[in-house]
């Protein structure tokens, strides 16, 4: 069996990373019986349900990222952010060489009330990745700095207003395509949660307990409506005649 990596940033995260190194045998199974509404899960169980979608879903990005990016690292990282006291989140980062990390807390892993919900945000987190979002934002973070630092230099502006310019550019052109980017991540993620065996459609009712950040002016998030809106369509699109023909088939 392969052994499966964990990382900690912090603190103890023990269980997680037991379950996740091979220890015992996690076999895939079927996607959890749904939850009541309102329970949490157990936080042993949480922790086993969160190992088996990483022993699914890891592969199958992995192979995503092969893939569509070839070129770039796809031996993704899985890492647990168990500093006290950090909210519900998942992120996806690089380290200095690229590799591709996707990182959970334990308070998103403790809130998902089945293992769709956590393939779903995995799938997710996955794509930012295989879609090089990353670089994009870095990319267009740079290029609002120095248009708008240019501008204010031109302008006459001291150098304090200069630097003050290239952060609000910055921030600016990180953001432009943040929207965008989270939809993509949403549409790609659906496709990853089926192949590993999940119902995304399931997987994205997460989007109903969370706050919807509506259409705020150059916010990182579009409305949870828009999200669950491409989600029904990727499924949709996958499940149709197109998808079967080129031989992909959702499980049932």
């Amino acid at each position: 069996m392969r052994r499966r990596r964990a990382r900690r940033f912090a603190g103890a995260g023990l269980v997680l990373a037991l379950l996740l190194a091979g220890c015992a045998p996690v076999v895939p199974a079927p996607p959890a019986a749904p939850a009541a509404t309102g329970r949490l899960r157990d936080p042993v169980a949480a922790a086993r349900g969160f190992a088996a979608v990483v022993a699914r879903m890891e592969p199958v990005a992995e192979a995503a990222c092969r893939e569509r990016a070839p070129v770039g690292p796809c031996d993704y990282v899985i890492a647990l952010d168990d500093r006290p006291g950090q909210p519900a989140n998942a992120f996806q980062t690089e380290d200095a060489a690229g590799r591709p990390w996707i990182v959970f807390t334990p308070a998103l892993i403790a809130q998902a009330r089945n293992d769709d919900e956590l393939a779903f945000v995995f799938g997710h987190e996955a794509a930012h990745h295989i879609a090089g979002h990353l670089p994009r934002t870095r990319a267009s973070a740079t290029a609002g700095a120095l248009i708008l630092g240019t501008l204010t230099a031109l302008g006459g502006g001291s150098q304090a207003s200069v630097d003050t310019a290239q952060r609000v550019g910055a921030t600016v052109g990180a953001r432009t395509f943040s929207q965008e980017f989270e939809l993509e991540a949403d549409a790609l993620g659906t496709l990853l949660a089926l192949r590993g065996g999940y119902d995304p459609l399931r997987g994205a009712e997460f989007f109903g307990r969370i706050p919807d950040p509506g259409n705020s002016f150059l916010g990182t998030h579009p409305p949870n409506a828009a999200r669950m809106l491409i989600v029904r369509q990727t499924v949709a699109q996958l499940s149709g005649p197109a998808a079967r023909q080129s031989g992909f088939v959702p499980p049932s």
